[in-house]
């Protein structure tokens, strides 16, 4: 782990990710009528539930809508930092830059395609899953060993907490609150 990026991580406030690609395999399905599936791994809901305890918000930022998307969002409490249908995901980030308060080394995009691109060169810590595509490596500070869709995002998140020396604190805190629990 690089002096750089725990410089970095320590830094970080707000993550922000692509869906297609990066929280699933890219892969949408398609019935008889229209109903549209996807994979969700919940390895990556257990990233948003380490992100969350550890202070950092998450923002789902997707260039189509999709009401898989807004059904996963909603089960990791993340409905209301849910923003679909934003093919210029650039316009989008500076308005989030206002609402939420940050600055850019301040924010994580974790990514797969050239539509992430424009993000990815202003945040302060670019992160490509492994099977993105070759100009989105070329510009990330960090390329995951899983696949989209596969616990890339909780991987990303887990590399941040151990970059921040905040790791070991999170579990155990979030396994406290799991044993509290009522359901």
């Amino acid at each position: 782990m690089s002096d750089q990026l725990k410089k970095t991580a320590k830094k970080i406030k707000i993550i922000l990710t692509d869906v297609d690609g990066v929280l699933t395999d890219g892969t949408i399905y398609k019935g008889n009528e229209g109903a549209e599936f996807k994979r969700f791994s919940v390895l990556d809901g257990a990233g948003v539930a380490l992100a969350h305890e550890a202070g950092m918000k998450v923002v789902i930022i997707s260039g189509r809508y999709s009401p898989a998307t807004e059904s996963r969002a909603k089960e990791l409490g993340l409905e209301d930092d849910c923003y679909q249908g934003y093919l210029n995901k650039a316009a989008l980030y500076e308005h989030l830059k206002e609402k939420y308060d940050f600055e850019d080394e301040e924010a994580v995009f974790i990514g797969d395609d050239l539509i992430d691109i424009e993000v990815m060169e202003r945040v302060g810590l670019p992160i490509a899953v492994a099977n993105a595509v070759a100009p989105v490596k070329s510009i990330a500070k960090l390329i995951t060993e899983a696949n989209g869709g596969e616990g890339a995002f909780r991987e990303a998140i887990e590399v941040i907490l151990h970059s921040r020396g905040e790791y070991e604190a999170t579990i155990l805190s979030l396994r406290d609150k799991i044993r509290e629990s009522k359901v």
